[in-house]
């Protein structure tokens, strides 16, 4: 049996990535942050299954801010994979807390790579990078070899966080891969991120639970799948024989604006008579255009997307649509 450890476990990808280890037999543990509030609703399903989390499912409270907590799991744990997910992961929150992204983004990665390095170094790495990086892109669509230009705190932590993986994986031999992963969205995305208050508010107004969605530059573009397909990605990547770093992409960009077109129009409403542009939630700089080129991917993994854009915003809204109806709730907080 395999040992993986995901930090960022509780958070989208690490809910997928866990469900799909724990499917090919993996032991998994993963890093947690100790709060008032349990945050755990992603896996609550894996928590609750006596036969999962009491046998092949381990929770750990750590943090990326805390170099002792990260060297004493790796010493005890001695994993054969670790995914490396945890982040200061909203790109518009960065700007606000650009000290705190910085600390858990960027130099969590370097005290991740250091615990294994020094406790573990025969244990695979994958390192969540993102398309922010590529920021005012360059050259479109952007691949491997495509220069990094970020426009937030997030997206430089993530630059520095990719390099140092690269840097680590040259200079101590280590078994360290980057996923570019762009967009990668699902039912479990947060609310405060835009494709899920798109996917929440217009199964509100349907069901008539609010009446108004603000939101920010609605001419935005990006390459946006399915985060389920990502994660097993990221699984490909540390099979291979040798390490390397992949974007990962549908190949398509689709605007802010197509989005909800889309969103709204799945439930025969028109997304302009509740929208509001609102200048609040704009970027000091902002991102105009991403796409990616996974041909790498699709040549060395054999990976390729395979939900589209229509099908990821419709079973979206049709998640939040089923989810609404039977827990209503209050309206979401609007949050940049």
């Amino acid at each position: 049996m395999k040992r993986a450890l995901i930090t960022g476990i509780t958070g989208q990808d690490g809910s997928y990535l866990a469900e799909l280890l724990l499917a090919k037999g993996y032991e998994v543990h993963g890093l947690v942050r100790r709060s008032s509030t349990l945050n755990r609703g992603r896996i609550d399903h894996l928590t609750h299954d006596p036969l999962i989390y009491e046998r092949t499912l381990f929770l750990h409270y750590g943090d990326l801010g805390d170099s002792s907590s990260l060297n004493v799991l790796m010493r005890e744990l001695q994993p054969d994979e670790v995914y490396n997910l945890a982040a200061q992961s909203h790109v518009r929150v960065s700007f606000d807390t650009p000290e705190y992204t910085t600390d858990v983004t960027a130099i969590g990665t370097i005290r991740m790579l250091e615990a294994l390095r020094h406790n573990c170094p025969q244990a695979r790495f994958y390192q969540a990078s993102s398309s922010e990086m590529f920021g005012k892109v360059v050259e479109s669509p952007q691949r491997e070899s495509t220069p990094f230009y970020p426009r937030s705190p997030y997206g430089v932590a993530k630059v520095f966080g990719h390099w140092v993986t690269v840097n680590y994986r040259e200079s101590h031999n280590l078994f360290a891969c980057s996923g570019i992963l762009f967009n990668h969205e699902s039912p479990r995305r947060g609310e405060n991120f835009v494709t899920r208050k798109i996917s929440r508010s217009a199964a509100q107004i349907k069901l008539g639970l609010r009446d108004r969605l603000p939101l920010g530059n609605l001419d935005a573009r990006r390459d946006w799948g399915f985060a389920p397909e990502y994660v097993e990605a990221m699984w490909m990547m540390l099979q291979q024989d040798e390490p390397s770093d992949y974007v990962i992409a549908t190949g398509e960009t689709h605007s802010i604006r197509e989005f909800l077109e889309e969103a709204f129009g799945y439930l025969n409403l028109d997304w302009r008579d509740y929208v509001d542009v609102d200048p609040r939630f704009y970027r000091p700089a902002e991102v105009e255009l991403l796409v990616g080129d996974a041909s790498k991917a699709r040549r060395e993994l054999g990976w390729e997307a395979k939900t589209r854009f229509r099908s990821l915003v419709r079973l979206m809204v049709d998640a939040d649509l089923a989810e609404l109806q039977a827990n209503p709730g209050p309206a979401t907080v609007n949050a940049y």
